[in-house]
């Protein structure tokens, strides 16, 4: 994860919020793979569906996941992340492995930098759970609602980040 601020323009920041597809898909594989561990079951064949997240073919489904999870954070900020379309744009569904995803905010100038850091890190969470919550409908329904819940827990979070202090806050002087 980083984050690169890169131009000011009318009073507001740009700034880059980027994440590395290998941490993020490190991260899904460590909660499969301890989701494997404390499965009660009695099914070994179970608990390695479970934990083969990043096996081949597997990790293709984990990859469209991640697509999405990223497309809808930056839905989700759409006052923050909207650009314009310029030119007519073809989309293709051809499966992409991103070494790096981007989401670009226009930020009012005063936004506050630690904000920012943690608007990064509920978006790592929001994609991490979102993928995981995709595995599990496919490998082991009864958890699939803990990463929902997960996931809807740290897309409120997120709307707060963004909307709760966007520039300094300031005090009146006042002795009483």
């Amino acid at each position: 994860m980083a984050c690169d601020f890169f131009k000011e323009e009318a009073g507001r920041i740009n700034a880059v919020l980027t994440f590395k597809r290998s941490e993020l898909l490190y991260e899904v594989k460590n909660c499969s793979f301890i989701e494997g561990t404390v499965m009660e079951t009695q099914s070994e064949h179970n608990r390695h569906t479970v934990q083969d997240v990043g096996e081949e073919g597997n990790v293709d489904r984990i990859t469209r996941m991640l697509d999405l999870a990223v497309a809808k954070c930056k839905e989700m900020m759409y006052p923050f992340t909207k650009t314009q379309v310029e030119e007519l744009a073809a989309f293709d569904n051809k499966l992409r492995e991103r070494e790096v995803y981007g989401i670009v905010l226009s930020l009012p100038g005063g936004f506050s930098r630690t904000s920012l850091a943690y608007l990064e890190k509920l978006i790592h969470e929001f994609v991490v759970d979102r993928a995981m919550s995709e595995w599990m409908k496919l490998t082991n329904p009864s958890k699939v609602r803990l990463w929902e819940e997960r996931q809807e827990r740290s897309e409120v979070e997120i709307k707060a980040a963004l909307m709760s202090r966007r520039t300094h806050l300031r005090r009146k002087q006042s002795p009483f």
